[in-house]
């Protein structure tokens, strides 16, 4: 949004016209809530319940009946006054709706999302778009000819695979049981006080789940998943319109999901063998479980309760059932018996509904929008994820970059001063010898290099085992006499702290290290800017782990539907880790960086290739193989040359340019010279 703002204030003062432009960033509640009690809290569930809790239409009902019912002043000045207000032309960060809000007591978050509807310009995460729970709620009603722009969208496959994905813990199916308890309790109630609005629900579920669902956007109604739009204009199935009849389908279908995870084993089928299943064990048909997350929402909304949030375990078990009965090609479950991220052998079950196709979810967005751009610095190769999102792109292009000098030195070291080779592969990630030589590496690069280093590692638990074996052979000990260490763990906050540190320790000319993991939070969205990222070393090729029956179901899946060869997936998934690991060195035109890729296999052409075009330009044969100490050399002698004075007036010309040469016929078609374009 900062970058956004100086290009409107450029653009005005080039004009001589009122340039008039509304921008505005959309977060969730946690993030712009300004009431003085809800925003003390910092878990998102919880301040969105008690945003519902003061802001829903059945505490606002309740509120004209008896005075003292607590509600939301900001969002009742909002819905009185605000939506008769145009929100002023401007770029609004998450600070700046803040300030208005504040200013005039309208609640930002709301405001924000009634703005979507006139703004030219929204920025907002990914899955407000590709998650259907939230997109039918939150972008609903943005216009198609939109242009829409997914930016760092080198992981929007999984992004979409994870929107369409659901885990059912057996924490997650006894609080559902405890959920259907209480519904049934409150129907008995309401039957007894208000038997009319079960009636009214009961005959709009027979016209259809299209004119059931009212819309009110302060209730905090799931959205129901990507479903046939057959189904919100069919009628309901008898058996599940009365609610009775519906609580007690939805505890027979606990019930059975209580059966299916009592496993030794991991077990994998697919939607049409689960359906099968359910039907011949408890004679349940597949129309009823497509209706179950609209049929929950309806009588959720029915009810009109407050603590609605309470009933999220029923909500994500209602979406599992009409997500397995929906599609029958695309998903696949999986039951395993113990939690792979918690080391225990106490019985844990977990069931899964995996989707595998990543198109799935993406494809309203394609269908729905005029204009899609898809883009990342660290897209490589591209003819990869049109594969996997099941497009034809109209245009491709790869850019290079443009640096007034060589401002980054990518090089790749293979061995150690031993000459044993170096590589995180599962024979050798154990090897002492391997072990020692990364820390070796990572000891004479805290020596020559200045200021931030950021090491990453392929996984947590490698990090934690390499670490282990440093101690043991004093390599901490030798980083600490140059610089401060510091980890990245699982632990956000815990990171956050250790983040915080690093960057005190780096502008104090203390210097620090910093042991983090691809895919983890620095290696997506830390910028090490400058000095905090003077060198980015990758320990090893970050492959996905590949012995998860999960990533097994989707590598089966797309060699049989994309024909993509599982060797092709994941090493390009490795690599863009791996290259979205080492853009964290060069932040800007004036910066510049190291970038250490540490195994012998990045060398290979199948790894090379697959690096983005900006870091091969930069990528000589004669630092492909290096060992530690040549390595060194080859840093020491970049970083002398960085040293040199550089100056704005260094760059006009090449990487900056004035507003008359832009306008020139020689730079416009340097311009075109220095793209490579495929339109199909």
């Amino acid at each position: 949004m900062e970058e956004l703002k100086k290009l409107v204030e450029y653009i005005k003062s080039q004009s001589d016209t009122e340039y008039k432009q509304l921008g505005l960033a959309l977060s969730s509640r946690k993030n712009l809530c300004i009431h003085p009690e809800v925003s003390k809290f910092r878990i998102g569930k919880e301040v969105d319940g008690k945003c519902h809790n003061l802001t829903g239409s059945s505490t606002r009902a309740e509120a004209k009946k008896d005075a003292s019912v607590s509600l939301c002043s900001f969002f009742e000045v909002f819905d009185t006054k605000g939506r008769e207000e145009i929100l002023p032309a401007g770029i609004y960060n998450l600070d700046d709706l803040k300030e208005y809000g504040k200013s005039k007591n309208y609640c930002p978050y709301f405001l924000a999302r009634y703005a979507i509807t006139h703004a030219n310009i929204v920025v907002y995460s990914y899955p407000y778009l590709l998650d259907p729970k939230i997109a039918e709620l939150v972008s609903r009603d943005i216009a198609k000819n939109s242009v829409v722009i997914f930016d760092e969208a080198h992981n929007i496959d999984n992004v979409c695979i994870a929107s369409m994905s659901i885990t059912l813990t057996k924490r997650y199916i006894e609080q559902s049981s405890a959920n259907l308890d209480a519904l049934s309790k409150i129907v008995r109630e309401m039957r007894d006080r208000d038997e009319e609005k079960l009636r009214n629900e009961y005959q709009n579920l027979v016209q259809g789940l299209r004119e059931a669902g009212i819309r009110r956007e302060t209730d905090m109604s799931m959205a129901n998943p990507v479903i046939p739009d057959d189904v919100l204009k069919d009628a309901v199935p008898g058996n599940i319109r009365r609610a009775e009849h519906f609580i007690t389908f939805m505890k027979r279908f606990v019930e059975y999901l209580k059966m299916r995870m009592r496993v030794l084993h991991s077990v994998q089928e697919s939607p049409s063998t689960f359906l099968k299943d359910i039907k011949e064990k408890i004679c349940v048909e597949k129309k009823p479980l497509r209706f179950c997350s609209e049929r929950l929402r309806s009588l959720l909304l029915t009810l009109e309760l407050r603590d609605i949030q309470n009933f999220s375990p029923l909500t994500l078990v209602a979406n599992f059932a009409t997500l397995v009965s929906t599609y029958a090609v695309g998903f696949a479950l999986v039951v395993e018996p113990f939690d792979d991220k918690i080391s225990t052998t106490a019985p844990n079950p977990i069931l899964h509904l995996v989707c595998l196709d990543a198109s799935i979810a993406i494809k309203p967005v394609f269908s729905r929008f005029q204009s899609v751009v898809i883009t990342s610095g660290t897209l490589t190769p591209l003819d990869m994820l049109p594969k996997l999102l099941d497009f034809r792109p109209v245009l491709t292009a790869s850019f290079t970059m443009t640096l007034a000098r060589q401002s980054i030195c990518p090089i790749i070291v293979a061995r150690g001063n031993d000459q044993v080779t170096m590589s995180s592969k599962f024979e050798s990630r154990e090897d002492i010898a391997v072990i020692r030589n990364y820390g070796n590496l990572l000891v004479e690069m805290s020596r020559v290099v200045p200021d931030g280093l950021v090491c990453f590692f392929t996984s947590y638990l490698y990090l934690e085992s390499v670490v282990a074996s440093w101690y043991e052979q004093g390599v901490i000990d030798q980083v600490l006499k140059y610089k401060l260490v510091f980890f990245e763990t699982q632990d956000a906050a815990e990171t956050s702290i250790a983040l915080y540190n690093f960057q005190k320790a780096c502008e104090n000319g203390r210097g620090a290290v910093l042991l983090s993991v691809a895919r983890g939070k620095v290696s997506e969205g830390v910028d090490f800017d400058h000095h905090l990222g003077r060198c980015v070393i990758m320990m090893g090729v970050p492959y996905v782990y590949t012995q998860s029956r999960i990533l097994r179901a989707r590598l089966e899946y797309l060699r049989e539907k994309y024909l993509i060869r599982e060797n092709d997936f994941l090493t390009f998934d490795a690599m863009r880790q791996a290259a979205q690991c080492m853009g964290r060195a060069l932040r800007g035109k004036t910066d510049y960086g190291v970038m250490c890729l540490a195994d012998k296999r990045y060398a290979r052409a199948d790894k090379r290739t697959k690096l983005p075009r900006w870091i091969q330009e930069h990528l000589t044969d004669a630092n492909c193989n290096l060992s530690i100490d040549e390595a060194v050399l080859v840093v020491k002698r970049f970083l002398r040359r960085m040293a040199q004075p550089f100056t704005r007036e260094d760059q006009l010309g090449i990487s900056l340019l004035t507003y008359e040469q832009l306008q020139s016929e020689e730079m416009r078609q340097k311009i075109e010279q220095r793209s490579v374009q495929h339109g199909n």
